[in-house]
């Protein structure tokens, strides 16, 4: 599967203007807060309209300007894991899986519960539950109608230390198991460093460089690249987790 995003957008004081393709990989998009990771996700999402441009997915147009191509966000086949998980608060664990199946396919509900260790879980609230508990269960809704590809927004922004290790290993296992492009949005260097098959560097709302990370931060394209992918900070964030 392919996922190839080429799109521009224009806000008030920000342009964003993209464009990189992947495959079955995991794809991390690294850089400094404002830099439009988050915007381009959207936009693969369909939760934006870029303003010119294509997203194709395993060769279907999820956008193309120049066609009059924008498929609605419920029936693109993308999962979507949000900063915030966007979890509803009234609703149970397993009613927050099966959301995002119209058909809410209760065999595999109970599929997730069980692969996420969320089992005996699936009558509680988001608030009865624990931080971890609520990353897995919004990790499980996204795949719940098996995606075409797969984005995480800064899932692990909110977490300590040890949750995001646990979860770092838990994305690992779910991009083995599904096999499909996983986009991954970060300004952490280390995760950047040592979760991307794809390191794609974003500042002011451009993708500047791209390739494997030893690639980038040992060859970075400019000055830009270079104070980004410093690797100072990376060993004194390797230092801070170990």
């Amino acid at each position: 599967m392919e996922l190839r995003v080429q799109i521009c957008k224009k806000l008030d004081n920000f342009t964003l203007n993209t464009d990189w393709t992947m495959g079955n990989e995991f794809t991390v998009l690294f850089g400094r807060s404002g830099a439009g990771k988050s915007l381009t996700l959207k936009m693969i999402a369909g939760l934006i309209t870029p303003d010119s441009g294509l997203i194709e997915l395993g060769g279907t147009y999820l956008f193309e300007s120049t066609k009059g191509v924008n498929i609605k966000p419920q029936n693109r086949s993308v999962g979507f894991v949000f900063q915030d998980l966007a979890l509803f608060p009234h609703m149970t664990v397993g009613q927050n899986i099966a959301y995002a199946d119209r058909k809410k396919d209760n065999e595999r509900v109970a599929e997730l519960t069980e692969l996420f260790y969320l089992k005996g879980l699936e009558a509680k609230l988001p608030s009865e539950i624990s931080g971890g508990q609520r990353q897995r269960v919004a990790i499980a809704r996204a795949i719940m109608r098996n995606p075409g590809c797969m984005l995480l927004d800064e899932p692990f922004s909110a977490l300590d230390n040890p949750l995001r290790v646990e979860m770092r290993a838990l994305i690992k296992d779910v991009k083995t198991m599904l096999n499909i492009p996983i986009v991954f949005v970060t300004h952490d260097i280390y995760e950047a460093f040592t979760m991307a098959d794809k390191l794609i560097v974003y500042s002011d709302g451009r993708s500047v460089q791209t390739g494997t990370p030893e690639e980038i931060f040992s060859n970075p394209v400019s000055e830009e690249v270079r104070s980004l992918t410093d690797i100072k900070s990376f060993f004194v964030k390797l230092k801070d987790i170990c």
